[in-house]
């Protein structure tokens, strides 16, 4: 909204406006302002939480300490959700398609997981909204956001190609001082379906090779395999980052170095100048999600100065479902959704262990008439728990392995 009060002041001539031009200025704004909400208020919101007894329902899996965790105020990912969406609506630009989509992201799993977690409490129903539910809302979002990007003519990819040589000007050497040059490059810009493989020199991905069987309509029906992607993506990271929702600050911390790494690819993919040099994809537009990106990781990190162990408040199913449905669109978004294993690695180990789990236990009770176990407990934090590490020890160490990941993520820019 104040994008539009500087714009007009900028019209006006007012000396220093132009600085909200800056996203550097207005990330550092936005990351600032929801500090400083998720702070100030987040206290509030915790005794009102506590006051109407919104508090957490544990059961006793045998892991010491477990039970004292018992009627924590819950829902805390309210405090998220407006920590990341009042610093994005004063500070970002409204008209971006990026942004509208970030937004609508926000809001639709905050409320798929506000209804989870008012269920549970306010019900006393502990499983809350069914999970087939769950994935509807997922599903939907995933569904949104892969029309989007199809049907949508301002997100768009910049893509440079050769020029025919007999276009191009050879330009002498005694003229130049140079070598001469034997080709030049053009741009377009175009709406495809590609993507970024890490690791690879040659690393773009379009959806369309899936359909190689199909000729030259494979482009036109790109859209069968690149909506369902889309869609597996949203669902697969929402829920695990529900899952790692287990420890006191584990969920928030990864979250906080997530949204930093995607923020700085969001960056050089939006600059010409930066994308240029690193011979990656240059993505107009999406340079705005850095205001988005600042606010949500400063949300994260305000939150956690509550969320830290002793945890004073959790962030439920309102802030966990959300924070994965974020990261994995904000991914999709930049053309980054295949670094997702990486950069998410203990998401993705966490959901591994519980499919692990449940597999393996179902397998063995068929075939030898009792269930068996991989792990102590699933999700894997449970599992160290009970081989009796301490909590803040086993968060400090898988935060430690986000931000190496993270780094390794941020390297593949250079390393292919």
């Amino acid at each position: 909204m104040l994008y539009y009060f500087f714009d007009w002041l900028q019209e006006v001539d007012f000396p220093g406006a132009g600085i909200y031009y800056y996203i550097s200025f207005r990330a550092s704004m936005a990351i600032i302002l929801s500090l400083a909400i998720s702070l100030l208020f987040g206290k509030r919101i915790i005794s009102f939480l506590q006051n109407k007894q919104i508090g957490e329902t544990v059961r006793d899996l045998g892991i010491k300490g477990q039970m004292q965790k018992k009627g924590t105020p819950t829902m805390g990912g309210l405090i998220i959700l407006m920590s990341t969406i009042i610093p994005t609506l004063l500070f970002g630009n409204l008209t971006n398609i990026y942004i509208i989509l970030m937004l609508v992201t926000t809001f639709w799993l905050g409320i798929v997981g506000f209804a989870d977690d008012y269920i549970k409490v306010f019900k006393k129903d502990k499983a809350g909204l069914s999970g087939r539910l769950k994935i509807l809302g997922q599903v939907v979002l995933g569904l949104i956001v892969g029309v989007t990007m199809l049907v949508s003519d301002d997100i768009i990819v910049r893509e440079k190609t050769v020029m025919p040589e007999a276009e191009t000007r050879v330009e002498p050497v005694e003229e130049t001082g140079m070598p001469p040059r034997h080709h030049e490059f053009v741009t377009r810009d175009v709406k495809n379906t590609k993507t970024t493989i890490p690791f690879l020199k040659h690393n773009e991905f379009d959806y369309a090779y899936l359909l190689w069987f199909l000729g030259d309509k494979a482009v036109k029906w790109s859209w069968l395999v690149f909506i369902p992607c889309i869609i597996l993506i949203v669902t697969a990271v929402s829920n695990g980052a529900n899952m790692t929702d287990g420890l006191d600050g584990l969920a928030t911390g990864l979250s906080a170095i997530i949204g930093t790494t995607l923020g700085i690819l969001a960056y050089l993919s939006g600059n010409i100048i930066y994308s240029d040099y690193l011979n990656i994809m240059y993505i107009p537009y999406t340079g705005e999600m850095v205001i988005y990106m600042a606010a949500f990781v400063g949300a994260m990190v305000g939150f956690l100065w509550y969320n830290s162990y002793p945890a004073q408040v959790f962030m439920g199913d309102t802030g966990s479902l959300s924070i994965g449905g974020i990261i994995a669109v904000y991914a999709i978004l930049i053309r980054k959704e295949l670094l997702i294993p990486v950069l998410c690695g203990i998401f993705f180990v966490e959901s591994l262990s519980v499919i692990i789990q449940v597999s393996w236990f179902k397998y063995t009770k068929k075939k030898y008439g009792e269930g068996r176990r991989v792990f102590r407990m699933a999700p894997i934090h449970h599992h160290y728990q009970l081989k009796g590490y301490p909590e803040p020890k086993i968060v400090m160490r898988f935060l430690i392995v986000g931000i190496l990941l993270a780094v390794i993520s941020v390297v593949t820019l250079k390393i292919r």
